[in-house]
């Protein structure tokens, strides 16, 4: 029976490799009492993309308990949670659209259940990975991935350890399972040591506002086909049609990157699409002044040039780079390094 539970995977992920931390106990707590982990090793990648695949857990996570090494800190934390049991049941019920629907309308989701993986033919992708992300002073944040599409769960405070028989156990347990030497040890807490190491620029990330992307084109022939967004957050929000033609406005992150799919004719070779990039630091100041619903307006024009606009206005992007669309370029993208 619990051979036939659905898998997931599990990825451990950093804001980057000097914020390193390494897991010494750990287990994902499931619904159905299987027993569940995380990778062997410390975390990697960026926020919210550990970059790593790990073999399959089964069940359905609802909680975690952790206990790591922060390296660049000198200190042991515990994290202990317990997910919303019914948020998690909600959202492994769905289903994300990841390509057009050849068959009906596609939607944004469907609740066509656990075990619904994308493959050749299918539109749509439920739960694949639980992936937590370690930032300063113990705060973790918990996204669900659907395939492209990626949510935060919440965020969650883990507690400093500070009892010196547990610390003493801890400790020599990090030492042997990581192959470390106490003298090693005493040589790393100098090498990757973080003097004031904070949390306050992953908080801030997690800031939200009333906006939406909005696609403006001079030519009528023009047929959007995707307007794919990756926030500074670690969500990750992937819009096809029909609903890409009047998105919703709704709570979302700022902007790192956006990528738009359009076609100027009727084949393949006709597509076109952008990428535009965005610093945080603009974005969030001007988010913030404007308030109410807020406009990001992206306008193609009759020559597929692209320029950016903010409730009309125009609005410098770091980088906008336009090119003829081809599926390994789509593929991957935003995997943009946010530091």
């Amino acid at each position: 029976m619990k051979k036939n539970l659905p898998e997931f995977g599990v990825e451990i992920s950093s804001p980057a490799t000097k914020y390193r931390i390494e897991p010494i106990y750990d287990t994902i707590k499931t619904l159905e009492g299987v027993s569940a982990g995380l990778p062997y090793g410390g975390s990697s990648g960026q926020w919210g993309d550990s970059g790593k695949t790990w073999t399959a857990q089964r069940g359905t996570p609802i909680g975690a308990d952790i206990t790591y090494y922060s390296g660049y800190e000198d200190v042991f934390y515990r994290l202990n949670v317990d997910f919303p049991i019914d948020t998690i049941k909600d959202y492994m019920e769905r289903a994300y659209a990841r390509i057009d629907d050849q068959n009906v309308e596609t939607e944004e989701y469907k609740r066509l259940g656990r075990g619904h993986e994308s493959s050749s033919g299918k539109s749509y992708d439920s739960f694949s990975n639980l992936v937590f992300g370690f930032a300063p002073k113990g705060m973790v944040v918990v996204w669900l991935n659907f395939g492209i599409t990626r949510i935060e769960l919440g965020r969650y405070q883990a507690r400093l350890i500070t009892d010196n028989a547990i610390l003493q156990k801890i400790s020599k347990k990090h030492l042997a399972m990581y192959g470390i030497t106490p003298e090693r040890f005493e040589e790393e807490k100098i090498e990757l040591k973080i003097p004031d190491a904070t949390p306050e620029k992953w908080d801030n990330y997690r800031s939200r506002y009333h906006w939406r992307p909005a696609v403006i084109t001079e030519n009528p022939k023009t047929e959007l086909i995707q307007i794919k967004t990756s926030f500074y957050n670690g969500e990750i929000e992937c819009m096809l049609r029909p609903w890409l033609i009047d998105p919703l406005y709704k709570e979302r992150a700022v902007p790192s990157e956006i990528n738009v799919v359009w076609m100027t004719g009727k084949k393949d070779e006709e597509k076109k699409q952008a990428y535009l990039y965005f610093n945080w630091e603009k974005v969030n100041e001007v988010f913030k002044k404007s308030g109410g619903k807020i406009d990001l307006q992206i306008k193609i024009s009759k020559e597929n040039n692209v320029e950016l606009m903010l409730n009309g206005q125009p609005f410098e992007a770091e980088s906008i780079r336009v090119f003829d669309w081809s599926p390994s370029m789509l593929s991957g993208m935003m995997y943009k390094n946010i530091k």
